[in-house]
């Protein structure tokens, strides 16, 4: 069935309100802050007018069903996602904390100078900036799969830097900057029979 971009479109009401010019919204910044459907914006002002109240802090009313509906929230992603349990969930508040805890946490632990970690050349700050200064501090390498004419991951050259025995293969699901959508599957299955952890960016892809 053929996505209704009209349908979809009257969940956003920002996208109703007109410019200076007196045109209607067209909004193209998604990658870096998405807009709110009427559904969150409902959901988050009954939170603030029913159920404000601390999370696993309280056993009055108000903390009982804060709780409730955050740890429901978290089961609702888990399934959304497809995670084994809603136990793998943990909230950031965005991709930038998240992979900045992989990098000062599990990297930190795991990774010494000469590791090798391959990136792409597609990547946001978020997933380049943190390996960066792992490369500083620590000694590691950093590799990136290139990107071709036609604005995809060169899988040839991926399976090349494998044989290098890499520690940790980090990429983004779907470019911010292209809209490509990565082969997941595949990068990460290659990965692992090399022996690397993944961690994928799915910032753009999940929703």
């Amino acid at each position: 069935m053929p996505l209704n971009i009209e349908k979809v479109r009257k969940d956003f009401p920002i996208l109703y309100r007109e410019t200076a010019s007196g045109k209607r919204v067209v909004y193209f910044d998604s990658t870096a802050t998405s807009q709110k459907p009427m559904q969150v914006i409902e959901a988050m002002n009954d939170y603030y007018r029913r159920s404000n109240a601390n999370i696993h802090r309280g056993v009055h009313t108000l903390a009982e069903e804060a709780t409730s509906l955050y740890e429901g929230a978290r089961e609702r992603i888990a399934k959304f996602i497809n995670a084994v349990s809603a136990r793998e969930i943990i909230y950031t508040r965005n991709t930038t904390e998240s992979i900045n805890l992989v990098a000062y946490s599990w990297a930190r632990a795991n990774l010494k100078a000469g590791d090798l970690v391959i990136l792409t050349e597609m990547e946001h700050h978020s997933n380049l900036v943190p390996w960066h200064m792992l490369q500083a501090e620590r000694g590691i390498e950093l590799e990136f799969i290139p990107v071709t004419e036609d604005g995809l991951l060169d899988l040839e050259a991926y399976k090349a830097l494998l044989n290098r025995a890499p520690k940790l293969v980090s990429f983004t699901h779907m470019s911010n900057v292209l809209g490509t959508i990565n082969p997941a599957g595949e990068i990460i299955k290659l990965a692992h029979a090399a022996g690397a952890v993944t961690l994928v960016d799915g910032a753009q892809s999940v929703p």
